[in-house]
């Protein structure tokens, strides 16, 4: 489990992607402090495991589900990307629950500067824009966010300059995609209350087939 709050910036040393998989290196520095082969790092939001470690940097392998869904397959060696480790159990939580388990990818529309913050708009399927609250949370490239707004097509966060300053979300440009994951919450809320109204639909029609059948004898 993570928190959103990126630890460091890293930087993609190295790729090799074969068919729909592969494997990265990523040059750290922070993230290493304590990690061991078998660990979970958040690239760029995306929970992978440590598969070796280096002085510098660290490998993990990328399977095929994760290309699909993320934007990592875009990604080209000297690309920064946000790290975190996965949280201690004695950590403190400064952000929201993030599993590092990317829901989808969401397009950067516009980037407004307003006095010392600046607002991001991204568009978004409406799968994800349904789980979106206002005031809400959202991990965008694995950054704990506060969405400031919310419509039918798109979602706006607004970044403070330290956020600015320690991930890589306002070296970005319009056109450029984004991770995803929305808030765990909502989403076993949304399962549940799909079950629920399963089970009362299933209910409902075994009592029609019931006074159907009472009709029939008659």
């Amino acid at each position: 489990m993570f928190t959103g709050i990126i630890e460091e910036i890293g930087s993609v040393k190295r790729i090799s992607i074969g068919g729909k998989s592969g494997s990265l290196e990523i040059s750290a520095k922070k993230v290493l402090e304590g990690s061991k082969v078998g660990d979970s790092i958040a690239v760029n939001g995306v929970c992978l495991t440590v598969t070796s470690l280096s002085p510098s940097s660290f490998t993990a392998d990328v399977m095929a589900e994760t290309l699909r869904r993320s934007s990592l397959a875009s990604l080209s060696v000297g690309s920064g990307v946000n790290l975190e480790r996965a949280m201690a159990a004695d950590g403190r939580f400064g952000g929201h629950i993030v599993s590092g388990h990317i829901d989808g990818t969401g397009t950067i529309s516009k980037m407004q500067k307003e006095e010392n913050a600046v607002w991001v708009h991204i568009k978004a399927s409406s799968e994800i824009l349904n789980l979106i609250v206002e005031k809400g949370s959202i991990a965008i490239d694995g950054i704990s966010l506060t969405v400031a707004g919310v419509n039918e097509s798109e979602f706006s966060v607004s970044i403070i300059p330290h956020t600015s300053k320690e991930t890589t979300l306002l070296s970005k440009k319009p056109g450029d995609i984004v991770n995803l994951e929305n808030d765990i919450i909502g989403k076993y809320l949304q399962k549940l209350v799909s079950l629920q109204s399963f089970g009362s639909s299933q209910n409902d029609s075994a009592k029609d087939d019931k006074f159907l059948s009472w009709l029939s004898e008659d």
